[in-house]
């Protein structure tokens, strides 16, 4: 049986389909605890949350299913130069994004204290907390982190974007190993060559990867419906991840405009931007990526502190041209708007070919 293997035995799923984590406030309570109880593995991205919000977070949930979910956290969630500015650089960064601010009638913020989170203070909260899965990207914990989470029972979940990506994640003994081809929606995830370097597509990767490692390996990117699963079933993997067809979902956190964006032909052409965070990402294409290309964005997360600051304003005035729009290459296949059809639909349409 397709959805029977070491992967949904491990976890304890019923089905081998796991919602894509959403970061930056995409992800939802609503979403991830119907993908858990329709028998998948719902996620929520957590990496900007504050590390006393985590165990909130994890209570929430637990609140309202008992199904195993997941919390993801970035690893490496600060570049080179990340952690700060001085007064005349904000100034500087203030007037480069000025333009945007004067468009929708926004004062600039002040300087703020930090401009994200640290993985290592996040990290010892998510292991007190103690949710099923942990998942991670941007790289690999550290074996001490790995062999706490084993000891308290936390099934590990990795994102690798390379096959040496995957070697290093199987040795370093994570339980499950996301592959994530280059048709994924929002961040290239690689942590051992540059995100540029490491864009190897999903129908090339997932059987190079299943081929090399001991761990039950997740296809991701471009899957959007059941004959995507079936696919990469057929590839090797034991189970995929889906993003942009579940942020399209009513359930989702992301706002009404983003979701209706995904349905129109504009998601048709995406494109691979460092522009809203300093990392590269892939997104619907709009004016603001078109104004950032050949520009050398901030570092991370200083370039996405930036955009953060008025990209909720923006979708509030219904302008899709100066936020991010996340979406993959397979967005032109979407069809549901609400989780328990599309999940619904995964499974039907994979039992129907893989009979």
């Amino acid at each position: 049986m397709w959805h029977d293997n070491d992967f949904t035995r491990r976890l304890g799923l019923r089905y081998p389909i796991v919602q894509g984590p959403f970061g930056g406030g995409l992800s939802s309570i609503d979403l991830m605890v119907a993908v858990s109880e329709a028998g998948g593995l719902g996620s929520f991205g957590a990496h900007h949350l504050a590390p006393e919000k985590l165990g909130d977070l994890t209570r929430q949930i637990r609140a309202r299913t008992q199904r195993p979910f997941a919390l993801n956290l970035w690893v490496s969630n600060q570049d080179p130069g990340g952690d700060r500015l001085s007064a005349d650089q904000f100034a500087a960064a203030i007037e480069r994004f000025r333009p945007y601010y004067d468009a929708l009638g926004m004062t600039p913020p002040p300087m703020p204290e930090r401009y994200g989170q640290r993985f290592e203070d996040q990290v010892q909260a998510m292991l007190d907390a103690a949710p099923p899965v942990m998942s991670f990207v941007f790289g690999i914990p550290s074996p001490a982190i790995l062999s706490e989470c084993r000891s308290r029972g936390i099934a590990t979940m990795g994102t690798i974007t390379t096959i040496d990506e995957a070697i290093a994640m199987d040795q370093a003994g994570v339980d499950v190993i996301v592959a994530t081809g280059f048709e994924a929606g929002g961040h290239r995830v690689s942590f051992l060559r540059s995100a540029e370097e490491s864009l190897t597509g999903t129908l090339a990767l997932i059987p190079q990867v299943a081929d090399r490692v001991s761990r039950p390996v997740i296809a991701a990117g471009g899957i959007a419906d059941g004959r995507g699963v079936a696919a990469a079933l057929t590839l090797g993997a034991q189970g995929v991840q889906i993003g942009t067809a579940f942020l399209a979902c009513e359930e989702s956190g992301t706002n009404e405009l983003h979701r209706r964006m995904l349905f129109t032909d504009d998601a048709k052409y995406t494109a691979l931007t460092r522009a809203f965070s300093g990392r590269l990402a892939r997104g619907i294409r709009n004016r603001f990526v078109e104004e950032w290309e050949g520009v050398a964005p901030l570092p991370y997360p200083i370039q996405n502190w930036f955009t953060g600051t008025f990209k909720a304003t923006a979708a509030a005035q219904g302008r899709g041209d100066m936020i991010s729009l996340w979406a993959g290459q397979g967005a032109p296949l979407l069809k549901h708007r609400h989780a328990q059809e599309l999940f619904d639909a995964l499974v039907a349409e994979t039992a129907a070919l893989l009979r």
